[in-house]
C-alpha cells in the first residue's frame, strides 16, 4: 500500500471503502461465556447476519466458537485478513497491533475501551502508541471505544437485531449507545441504512474522514451525525459545508451545556467547543441542527419519505376537538401555517359532515376518520385539491377511545388513512398516538411499520411531526 510521509494511505476513500466491504474478518477477544456481553455481541451479530466473507475467531480459551475453529493468534490464521475486530483489554492492544502489521491487516476496529476517554495518562499513552503503530504500517483504526461499523450491503454489523435491508440513511456517531438507539428507533419507523459508523474516540479515522467519504457515496442520500467534539475543526467545517451542498446533513451536538460538556469529556475524551460556535457553524454550513436522537430520527424520516412541499401551509385532518386545537398550536410554533379553508371548501365538506362534534375549518375534526373510510377519503380529496395547502398531517388519536374498542377503532382509522393515500394529491404525514394499554402499544408498533411500508412518515406526536417537517421545509427552500 502506498503511503504519504505521514504514513497515511494516498487514496483514503479507497481505504475506507475496503473497511465497509472486508473480504475477511478476524475477531480477537471473543468469549464463549454467555455473561461476557462485550465478547459475544459482535460475533453473534456477524453470524446472525450471515456475513459471507471469511470469518476467523482468535482465542486461547476455546478450540471452537459459533461452529468456527479458533486460532491462538492472528499470525496463526493461514490466509490473509483484511479487518480485525478487537475486544481484548486495552493493555494488550499494542502487541495485537504489531501482529496485525506483520500479518498485513488493513484495518482494526477497537471495540476495546480504556484509552483517552478515561482522562488518565496511561490510557492516553496507550492510544498514542497504537495510533503510531497503525500510521507506521498503513493500518486504519476505527475507535477505540466503539461498537464499529454497520453496513447491511456487506453483512457487516455490530448488532444482530438491526435491519438486514439497505437504505439511503448514513449515520456517524461518537457514541455507540446513541448510534444503536438511532438505528433501532429509525428501523421501527421505516428507515433503512447505507453505512453507519460508531467511531468512539476516533484516534485515527475521524468523523471528518468518514463524512468526506459519505459525501461521495452513491448509496447515501441523508447523513445523520452525533458529535461530542472534534479535533480538526477547520477541516471538519470545510468538509461539512461541502457535503451539505449535495445531500442533507442532520447534526446532534452532544455536550451543549456545562454539565453535558463535562459528561462528553469523560465519555469519549472530547473537547466540545462553545455552544455559540457550533450554532454558527451549523448555520454557515447549511446543515440541520437538532438536540436529541428522537429529533434526528424525526428529521431523517421527513427527508426519506416526503416529497418537499411547495410551502409551509398545512391541512390537519383528524378527529378530536382538543387534538385540533393542539395541532394548530404545534404547527404555528414550528413555523408552519394552518390557513382557514375558503367558504367553498367548507361548504363542500359540510354537505356530508354533520355540524355536531365536527369542524371543517382547518384543522378538520371529522368523525369519518373513525366511522366511515369512504367519507374520510372524500374529505381528504377535497382538502388536498385546494391550492392553499401544501401538505396534510393526519393525527390518529387512539388514546381517546374506550380501551375495549381500541383495536377495532385503530384498524378503522388505519383503513381510512390507507385508502385516502390513494387520492391525496399532496404529501401526507401520519401522527400515530401510542395508546393507553399494553396490548395496543404492541399493535401501534406493527401498524407504524405497515404505514411506513406505504411510504408514509409516522410520528408519535403532532408536535414532533410539526417540528421535523418545519426544519425539512426550511432546509429544502434554503438550498
Amino acid at each position: 500500500m502506498k503511503k504519504s510521509v505521514r504514513g497515511e494511505p494516498v487514496d483514503k476513500f479507497q481505504d475506507i471503502d475496503r473497511i465497509f466491504h472486508p473480504k475477511s474478518i478476524a475477531l480477537v477477544g471473543t468469549s464463549p461465556d454467555p455473561n461476557n456481553w462485550a465478547g459475544q455481541m459482535i460475533p453473534e451479530a456477524l453470524v446472525e447476519f450471515k456475513y459471507d466473507g471469511n470469518l476467523f475467531f482468535v482465542s486461547r480459551k476455546s478450540n471452537e466458537m459459533w461452529g468456527f475453529k479458533t486460532y491462538p493468534s492472528i499470525k496463526d490464521i493461514p490466509v490473509s485478513v483484511d479487518y480485525v475486530i478487537c475486544s481484548i483489554a486495552a493493555r494488550f492492544t499494542p502487541k495485537l497491533m504489531e501482529e496485525c502489521a506483520s500479518k498485513g491487516v488493513r484495518a482494526v476496529h477497537l471495540f476495546t475501551s480504556g484509552f483517552s476517554e478515561t482522562g488518565e495518562e496511561e490510557g492516553m499513552r496507550l492510544e498514542e502508541k497504537i495510533t503510531q503503530i497503525a500510521r507506521d504500517n498503513g493500518i486504519r483504526i476505527i475507535g477505540p471505544n466503539s461498537p464499529g461499523i454497520y453496513c447491511p450491503e456487506s453483512r457487516l454489523t455490530f448488532s444482530p437485531i438491526l435491519p438486514k435491508e439497505s437504505g439511503p440513511v448514513a449515520c456517524l456517531s461518537q457514541s455507540g449507545g446513541h448510534c444503536i438507539r438511532f438505528l433501532r428507533l429509525g428501523g421501527t419507523r421505516g428507515l433503512r441504512f447505507s453505512k453507519v459508523v460508531a467511531y468512539g474516540n476516533g484516534c485515527d479515522l475521524s468523523v471528518t474522514d468518514f463524512l468526506e467519504y459519505l459525501a461521495h457515496d452513491q448509496e447515501t442520500k441523508v447523513i445523520a451525525l452525533y458529535i461530542e467534539g472534534i479535533r480538526d475543526g477547520r477541516r471538519f467545517f470545510d468538509v461539512l459545508k461541502n457535503t451539505a451542498k449535495s445531500k442533507p446533513v442532520v447534526v446532534h451536538k452532544g455536550g451543549h451545556t456545562n454539565a453535558g460538556t463535562r459528561a462528553a469529556a469523560s465519555h469519549t475524551g472530547s473537547l466540545t467547543g462553545e455552544e455559540r460556535i457550533w450554532d454558527a457553524l451549523c448555520k454557515q454550513a447549511s446543515v440541520i441542527r437538532v438536540h436529541s436522537i428522537d429529533e434526528v430520527v424525526d428529521t431523517a424520516l421527513a427527508f426519506v419519505f416526503m416529497t418537499p412541499p411547495k410551502g409551509k401551509n398545512v391541512a390537519v385532518v383528524g378527529y378530536g376537538g382538543g387534538v385540533s386545537v393542539q395541532a394548530a398550536d404545534d404547527c404555528e410554533s414550528a413555523g408552519l401555517s394552518a390557513p382557514l379553508f375558503p367558504q367553498e371548501i367548507r361548504d363542500r365538506l359540510r354537505s356530508f359532515t354533520p355540524d355536531a362534534n365536527n369542524s371543517v375549518r382547518n384543522p378538520v375534526d371529522t368523525q369519518w376518520l373513525v366511522w366511515d373510510p369512504g367519507k374520510f377519503v372524500d374529505t381528504v380529496r377535497i382538502v388536498s385539491e385546494w391550492g392553499g395547502i401544501d401538505f396534510l398531517i393526519m393525527p390518529l388519536a387512539i388514546d381517546m377511545f374506550p380501551i375495549e374498542r381500541e383495536h377495532e377503532l385503530l384498524d378503522q382509522m388505519i383503513k381510512s388513512v390507507t385508502e385516502s393515500k390513494k387520492v391525496c394529491s399532496k404529501p401526507m404525514v401520519v401522527v400515530l398516538h401510542e395508546g393507553t394499554s399494553p396490548e395496543i402499544l404492541g399493535k401501534t408498533l406493527l401498524l407504524q411499520e405497515r404505514l411506513s411500508s406505504l411510504g408514509l412518515p409516522v410520528y408519535p406526536t403532532l408536535g414532533r411531526a410539526a417540528k421535523a417537517i418545519g426544519k425539512f421545509i426550511h432546509h429544502c427552500h434554503l438550498t
